[in-house]
Order: C-alpha cells, then sequence, then structure tokens
C-alpha cells in the first residue's frame, strides 16, 4: 500500500501554502481531536480492566510513543556538524544546538554515571522530579506550537499580544498541575527506584489556582474576539490542540487513571503530525523524489520520496526500540551494580528519564522560530 503522507506533484515547483499537514479530519484526529472521542469512552471502563489496557499502551507505545522520541534525534543530529559549526543558522541557534545536542547530555551522562557508581538512589530518584517537570512544560510548548503551525498554515496570525497570553495561559496551567501533584510528601516508584514529591504549602497552590482560572478565562475571551472579529474564522484544529493538550493531557489527566495510560500515545501522535509532513518535505526535495524506486517490487510504495519517508519511520521505530528497551535491558545484564540499592532495572530508569528530559530540549531548538528548516520543510 502507497504511503500517502502528501499530494504528488513536480519538485521543483513551489506548491502554494497548504491549509492543512494531511487534512482537516486527519489534522483534527492527530492534533488533538482524537482525545474527544476516546477519554469519554475510557469513563466506561472499569477500572478491573486498567492492566489491559496498560499492556495495549505498552504495546502502542513501541509504534508511537517511543519513534516520536526517536524521531526527534534523527531530525536534531541530521547534518549535526553543520549546525555546530553555524554554517546556514546564526550564532544565537548555532549556541542552542551545541548546548542542547552536546553539553546537556554530558551533563546528563555525568549525574546518571555519579548517581550509580555512588549508589545514591535518593539522588537518582530526583531525575524523576526532573522528569515530570520538563515533561509538563513539553507538553505545554507543544501543544501552543500546534496552534501556531495550524494559524500559519491557515493564514490566521495571532498578534504578539495573543501570543503572549497563550504562553502564559500555558505556563500558568502547568504550574498548578505540577504544584498540585506535590500538594503532599508521597512515595512513588519509576522502574524500582523510589523518589518523593514534594510539599506544596496550601497557600500557594491556591495562588497558583487563582492565577491559572483567570489566565484561563482570559485566553478564552481572547479567542471569542477573535472570533468574533475574524467572522467566525479561527485555526480550530490547533485550538483544539492547545485546548486539549492543557486541559485534557495536563490539567485533569488525573480525572481517571486510564487517561494516564493513554494521553502519552495521543501526544506522541500529536508530535508525529508534524514531523510526518515535514520529513515529507525535506524528501521531495531532492532531484530524484518523484521517480519510481530502482527495484520494480518497491513501486508499490510509489515515488522515492513516499520510500524515504516509510525508511525514516522505520528507522524510528528501530530506534525507538534501542533507546527504551533493547539497549538498556542488556547493559542491566551485563554491567554489574548494586540490584539491591537501586533494583533490577537500574539503565531502564536511566534511559526513560535521559530521552524524556532531552527530548524537551531538542524540541526547544528543533521547532523555534527562526530555524531555517522549519520555514523550508514544515510550511510548504
Amino acid at each position: 500500500m502507497a504511503l500517502h503522507l502528501s499530494a504528488d506533484g513536480p519538485v521543483s515547483v513551489a506548491a502554494p501554502p497548504q491549509k492543512y499537514l494531511f487534512g482537516p479530519f486527519i489534522d483534527f484526529l492527530m492534533l488533538g481531536g482524537s482525545a474527544f472521542l476516546i477519554l469519554p469512552i475510557l469513563f466506561f471502563v472499569p477500572l478491573r480492566y486498567e492492566g489491559v489496557v496498560a499492556a495495549v499502551m505498552l504495546l502502542l507505545a513501541n509504534l508511537i510513543n517511543h519513534p516520536h522520541f526517536a524521531h526527534s534525534y534523527q531530525i536534531f543530529y541530521r547534518d549535526f556538524g553543520r549546525k555546530v559549526r553555524g554554517d546556514g543558522y546564526d550564532r544565537n541557534l548555532q549556541i542552542r544546538y551545541i548546548i542542547a545536542g552536546i553539553a546537556v547530555p554530558m551533563i546528563m551522562v555525568a549525574f546518571f554515571a555519579y548517581g550509580s557508581v555512588t549508589g545514591n538512589a535518593r539522588l537518582l530518584g530526583y531525575a524523576t522530579n526532573a522528569m515530570g517537570f520538563f515533561v509538563g512544560w513539553h507538553y505545554v510548548k507543544q501543544g501552543y506550537g500546534m496552534l501556531m503551525v495550524d494559524a500559519v498554515l491557515k493564514r490566521k496570525f495571532f498578534s504578539d499580544q495573543d501570543k503572549k497570553a497563550l504562553l502564559f495561559n500555558g505556563y500558568a496551567v502547568w504550574l498548578f498541575a505540577w504544584l498540585q501533584t506535590n500538594a503532599v510528601i508521597t512515595e512513588r516508584q519509576f522502574w524500582g527506584l523510589d523518589y518523593y514529591t514534594f510539599a506544596v504549602p496550601p497557600w500557594l497552590l491556591n495562588i497558583a489556582l487563582a492565577v491559572a482560572a483567570a489566565s484561563s478565562a482570559a485566553t478564552a475571551v481572547m479567542f471569542v474576539n477573535r472570533w468574533r472579529k475574524h467572522g467566525g474564522a479561527l485555526p480550530y484544529n490547533g485550538v483544539v490542540a492547545y485546548v486539549t493538550t492543557l486541559y485534557a493531557w495536563i490539567l485533569f489527566v488525573r480525572l481517571n487513571p486510564l487517561w494516564l495510560l493513554v494521553v502519552p500515545a495521543l501526544h506522541s501522535l500529536q508530535y508525529l503530525a508534524v514531523v510526518w509532513r515535514y520529513q515529507t518535505n525535506v524528501e521531495r526535495d531532492r532531484a530524484d523524489a518523484v521517480k519510481d524506486p530502482e527495484f520494480r517490487v518497491l513501486s508499490i510504495l510509489g515515488p522515492m520520496y513516499r520510500l524515504r519517508v516509510l525508511i525514516f519511520i522505520i528507522a524510528g521505530t528501530i530506534l525507538g526500540a534501542l533507546g527504551f528497551w533493547l539497549v538498556p535491558m542488556a547493559l542491566s545484564a551485563l554491567v554489574p551494580y548494586d540490584k539491591q540499592v537501586l533494583g533490577s532495572s537500574l539503565f531502564l530508569f536511566i534511559a526513560w528519564i535521559f530521552i524524556n528530559v532531552h527530548h524537551y530540549f531538542l524540541d526547544n531548538v528543533m521547532w523555534r522560530r527562526g530555524n531555517p528548516e522549519v520555514s523550508k520543510y514544515l510550511f510548504r
């Protein structure tokens, strides 16, 4: 079956700006609309089936969640030497690439190495707190980014003031949700290592709630005013992505334990919509993009650019399996360490946290406004 990620057409001719990544309905589902269909249904699933849902989502993680992390590495480290040299990138972006691509992983490797060698389980546990902090922050940035992408595609731009309001609201909602999970000190486990939440003072939680409520109301008013001013026109799929991310996936995700199992896949699907669109345009930019594959058996996939996108997706799936499962499991079996103190899954613990935290830093560089690759390949 052909991989229909974009319409066929001459690569050398610049196509007019597209209104959608893939189409109105697919964009709606991938950017967040699927949450409106899936999450309510989970309210009717008895909690005794939580194990079944967890098993299904763990299986889907290998096809959706983990490849979405791997794709960020594939894109970020492509032509990395050129990015480090600043060839085609401004000085600020060059420094960001160096920090995110070299300095951050070195710091994390040193942290995990020290904690593991010294057997300091409490110190390693703080990494889980950091992951929760950065993952929530990343969700906010991605939800906001999806709104901006859809706004650009539909030529319905937000003013600088509106953008600041949207970002402020995102951070306010995320901060309240994060503080809420740290309302009392509790002991939890992640891959066999204990970690502890913090005890946030009630007065601080109340202030965060008030700010989040006020900013949410102000954001709703802003959307209504824009809707009226522009005759009912909004980048609706982007609005769905923004609202779903902030409220269904961050603020209210703990309403149902099953939501916690499903939301990471929905978040990853949102990311894949942009990455697959981006990579499709990268491949369509090659001189032989619309030629048929050399091997006739592969012609069923369509032109060369489709084959290359499929290879990109398969490579991401393999890299995801290696990074999240195969390599850390092999290290846990081969590298000696104190399993009595650090548990039997130390390297799974390290790999999952390392990739989740590093992913935030990679994305914060790759998808920045001003990155020449984004403007060249994403909005075509």
